[in-house]
């Protein structure tokens, strides 16, 4: 996906918003999930993103996804951004992120994916490498549940003081 930075998706520095571009890749995730899954998805996470250079108004920006791996029902997904300096011609790595979408049918029920097998070594490294995440974003939903049932030691707090 190509989008043209214009001045309403930027900040009063010219440079290209944080959300816009999460917007936008979610949504370049999303078309390589949808494509994957042939059924409907939503985003169920966005597991990590760096922003590592900034975009500014006029540059090109191209996103480029990749499935990473199919889960039963979710599928994690690899986006890769570059910013474009059409004048100048040169090209930057400014984001990179992965998400997590799940599929679902028409009725919001979730829906088995397709299988995806890896067919070269960097398909191979970017699958075992979802497993992982997926391995981290588990413990920490385990690690969230039991913070929530745990009791809140209030002994110390007083009533109008700040947490």
């Amino acid at each position: 996906m190509t989008e043209l930075i214009l001045p309403n998706d930027t900040n009063t520095l010219g440079s290209l918003l944080g959300g816009r571009l999460m917007h936008f890749i979610d949504l370049v995730g999303a078309m390589a999930a949808y494509r994957h899954s042939r059924s409907y998805v939503v985003t169920a996470a966005m597991d990590h993103i760096d922003f590592i250079q900034p975009v500014y108004v006029g540059d090109l920006l191209i996103l480029k996804s990749s499935v990473n791996r199919a889960f039963s029902t979710s599928i994690e997904v690899g986006v890769k951004v570059w910013a474009e300096n059409t004048l100048e011609g040169k090209y930057r790595h400014v984001a990179s992120a992965f998400l997590v979408f799940v599929a679902i049918d028409g009725a919001g029920k979730r829906v088995r994916v397709p299988e995806l097998v890896p067919e070269n070594a960097e398909e191979q490294h970017r699958f075992e490498g979802a497993l992982r995440r997926r391995e981290n974003r588990e413990a920490e939903s385990a690690r969230r549940r039991r913070a929530k049932q745990e009791p809140i030691g209030l002994g110390s707090v007083r009533p109008g003081s700040q947490l």
